[in-house]
């Protein structure tokens, strides 16, 4: 059994006091805007709300859920959510796969691209003009394709495909196994840890989009969750209800506290089915070599 010095019990005391204050300092801003939104108006207004409601109501997320435009912006960034996560994830493995393979030629000339690609872009302009020249403006695929396999997630996956002994892919080929039986029957079985990592890795991107949805996108029906709660931050009466008596009698700050709460419950919900995958994957893809 291993006794821990002075030093390194004093060591792990002040993480542990650090870590502490970092979630703190995290959660703080997001039970104080969850308090605003289950609060009723007048202790919105006279600003008493900091951790714990007061005079319980739901007005603000029955504004909320009772728009239109919010289930059109939820529609909108589901879709690019699942379709980008999807299509993300499998170009992602075929390309951390093929970049793997010690016979691929040219190999270090794909990972210096990939890198390159990483470190350094092509700037707003030049990718707004390419997005225009394809007649991706105005479709949620603008939000989709221009992001396609980002470069650190397909290192995750080549590191991880990477250190999958050679033996099991040489005894497939002798069982004449093609490639691509190989990469569905063995290799993705195995690499699942590391395909939950990236999977929840682009969701989360794709969830959040905002700057290319600002850029891309001027049709109304087609803004994500991201710019619809832009617009409720800025004038909580921009949302479109039919109740105004309920809106009359709710505080804007209720409003949008509600909007955040709604935007962030879906990841905040998923994380904790993901997070051992995301933990262990994000480990092995850095560790082994």
């Amino acid at each position: 059994m291993h006794l821990k010095s002075r030093g390194e019990t004093v060591f792990e005391g002040i993480n542990s006091i650090l870590l502490c204050g970092v979630i703190v300092i995290c959660l703080l801003p997001l039970i104080n805007i969850a308090a605003k939104s289950l609060s009723s108006e007048s202790y919105v207004l006279a600003g008493e709300i900091f951790l714990w409601p007061k005079g319980f109501s739901l007005n603000a997320y029955d504004i909320v859920l009772g728009s239109r435009r919010f289930w059109d912006s939820f529609g909108n960034t589901l879709f690019i959510t699942i379709f980008g996560t999807l299509i993300n994830t499998m170009l992602t493995i075929f390309a951390g796969y093929a970049l793997s393979r010690k016979r691929l030629r040219g190999q270090q000339l794909f990972m210096f691209l990939f890198i390159f690609a990483m470190l350094f872009n092509g700037g707003i302009i030049p990718t707004y003009l390419v997005v225009k020249g394809i007649g991706l403006l105005n479709t949620l695929w603008a939000l989709v394709i221009p992001g396609l396999v980002a470069p650190f997630q397909m290192i995750i996956m080549r590191l991880y495909f990477y250190n999958i002994p050679d033996s099991m892919e040489e005894s497939a080929k002798i069982d004449g196994a093609s490639n691509f039986r190989i990469l569905f029957r063995i290799m993705i079985p195995l690499s699942m840890p590391s395909i939950a990592t990236i999977s929840l890795f682009y969701a989360v991107e794709y969830w959040n989009s905002y700057f290319d949805a600002l850029i891309y996108l001027t049709n109304h029906e087609l803004f994500t969750l991201q710019i619809y709660l832009r617009e409720i931050i800025i004038n909580a009466s921009s949302v479109d209800i039919n109740n105004m008596e309920l809106m009359m009698n709710t505080a804007q700050e209720s409003v949008r506290g509600a909007t955040v709460v709604a935007v962030t419950l879906p990841i905040l919900l998923v994380y904790p089915f993901l997070q051992k995958h995301f933990v262990k994957g994000v480990m092995l893809g850095a560790v082994k070599q």
